[in-house]
């Protein structure tokens, strides 16, 4: 096979719709378009959500809750995830996205104190909870704000 043997499906295409060209075509006059009203004049047609003078749905269903602007993407991740680096790293956000622990669209990280850590790391530009900053601390880690 070669690239000028390529052929559509027989019958898979069909010839454009002439409108407009006499009576004896079966689509002269009105063009298909019926008589009158906005969707037979030219640019007529109705705008997106527009029910015909109903109420639209986008108006009838109830506006629920808040998103704040200045709403920061945190992440979370445990004492027992640390557990993956070696000891003595120094852990940021960039690390972390770089280990896979946080997605890439996260803009700050807490670390929560679930799981045991045994390595000393440093840990920079991340809040920590009490119980997470007792548990790398007693490991012989520390904590940079």
């Amino acid at each position: 096979m070669k690239l000028h043997e390529l052929a559509p499906a027989p019958g898979s295409q069909k010839s454009k719709k002439r409108v407009g060209r006499g009576p004896g075509s079966g689509m002269g006059k009105t063009s298909c378009r019926g008589h009158k009203g906005l969707k037979a004049r030219s640019g007529g047609s109705v705008r997106p959500g527009f029910e015909g003078g109903q109420m639209p749905i986008y108006r009838r269903l109830p506006k629920r809750g808040f998103k704040s602007l200045s709403r920061e993407n945190r992440a979370i991740v445990n004492v027992g995830d640390l557990e993956r680096f070696e000891d003595g790293s120094i852990i940021d956000i960039e690390a972390l996205k770089k280990s896979g622990l946080v997605k890439n669209k996260i803009e700050a990280v807490k670390v929560l104190g679930s799981g045991e850590i045994n390595k000393a790391l440093s840990m920079k530009e991340c809040s920590v909870s009490s119980a997470a900053r007792e548990k790398i601390e007693s490991s012989g880690g520390k904590i940079e704000l």
